[in-house]
């Protein structure tokens, strides 16, 4: 009788392997900083390369390239901020100022809708406030809130500044990246076991070309988003915060399916003071500029750059948020398009080729006879 007993063999090179593995974790956690910062300017490196490598076709260095390219991106932002960002700070200013009012005049309305409803069914309202409002307890939690604001106000501070060193920093990466890249990637391949390394080196063009048609695709939406908000809102009265309210909806927009939510409650609350039916029209107004920028927007400037289901990308975006706020929001769905196209073209494609090639195989030979076997007793017939 056959013994059914398995024995698991581990070699010495599985267990110096496995407890190198651990130092190694732990290092990638302390750089974790950097290694955010690496993705940052791989997707700006990404986002670029198209015009790097056009400017590059025309005989051009492809340094020089990338420092003028840099350079006309920044006159542009730094234009478009002296024209309109005075005016944006100022309406955004003006917006936190306008939005405790906003929320004073809410509560005064539902405190009155309270009191009406008071008057005809008091045990409904009773009943409402009794089981399922604490006024009490939201008053100390706003206090502790307030309270815990403060506290982080210096944390907070020096985190902006902070940032604004790590974007300046990424810039200057993603630049090393996009003057050097040939070079850069075929130092990493190298690294790779034959025939890998000639088979990653042949992906890198396709995954640049989704993170950086994800980015582009995402700018252009928001940026066509700001615009027509700012405009809608000043046709609808919120003149003196439509470009403030314009710039929050297009910061937003940015990050998929969430985005337009977030930018929609500051205009929300600011429609409240303004009376029933400007709120109405102003929620008309961002019901229409989410559908318009799921079936229309999205799937054209960026749902054919993607190649991800939306699933997977909503999925993206609410992991990024959990593990690196925003910023993950931002920066992990592009690399998950770009991981998408390593898996289309290093595992599905070959595994459904082979599937392929497998049928062939089975299938009978065109030259195989299908007519039934003679029988041995039968004698042909001789021509004469």
């Amino acid at each position: 009788m056959p013994s059914t007993d398995r024995r698991i063999s581990i070699s010495l090179g599985s267990v110096v392997l496995l407890i190198a593995a651990v130092p190694l974790l732990v290092l990638l956690w302390q750089l974790k900083s950097l290694i955010l910062l690496v993705m940052i300017s791989v997707v700006l490196a990404s986002s670029i390369a198209p015009v790097v490598d056009w400017a590059e076709a025309k005989h051009v260095p492809r340094w020089l390239a990338v420092i003028l390219i840099y350079l006309s991106l920044i006159s542009i932002l730094v234009l478009a901020g002296l024209l309109v960002g005075p005016t944006i700070f100022e309406q955004i200013e003006r917006l936190i100022r306008q939005i405790p009012v906003s929320l004073k005049s809410l509560a005064a309305t539902a405190e009155n809708w309270v009191m009406q409803l008071n008057d005809t069914r008091p045990d409904l309202v009773n009943d409402l406030f009794g089981q399922f409002l604490d006024v009490q307890g939201i008053t100390r939690w706003a206090i502790r809130s307030s309270q815990q604001l403060l506290v982080r106000s210096y944390g907070v501070t020096t985190g902006i500044l902070g940032g604004f060193f790590s974007v300046v920093l990424a810039l200057f990466i993603s630049g090393y990246m996009l003057a050097d890249s040939r070079t850069l990637i075929r130092n990493l391949v190298r690294l790779l076991p034959a025939p890998w390394d000639d088979r990653f080196a042949a992906q890198v063009g396709p995954i640049s070309y989704r993170i950086g048609g994800y980015i582009r695709g995402r700018l252009l939406v928001s940026a066509i988003l700001a615009v027509g908000t700012s405009v809608s809102l000043s046709f609808l009265g919120l003149s003196d915060f439509a470009f403030g309210l314009g710039a929050i909806a297009g910061v937003t927009n940015l990050i998929p399916f969430i985005g337009p939510i977030l930018g929609a409650i500051p205009a929300l609350v600011v429609a409240v003071s303004q009376g029933g039916w400007i709120f109405l029209w102003v929620l008309i107004l961002f019901v229409i500029i989410q559908n318009l920028e799921t079936y229309a927007l999205d799937p054209l400037l960026v749902g054919s750059s993607v190649g991800v289901h939306p699933l997977y990308q909503l999925l993206a975006v609410l992991g990024g948020t959990q593990v690196l706020g925003i910023i993950g929001a931002l920066i992990v769905p592009p690399w998950i398009a770009g991981g998408a196209v390593l898996l289309e073209n290093l595992y599905l494609r070959p595994k459904l080729m082979a599937e392929r090639s497998a049928q062939v195989e089975q299938r009978p030979s065109k030259t195989e006879s299908v007519l039934p076997a003679e029988e041995p007793d039968k004698v042909k017939p001789v021509a004469t």
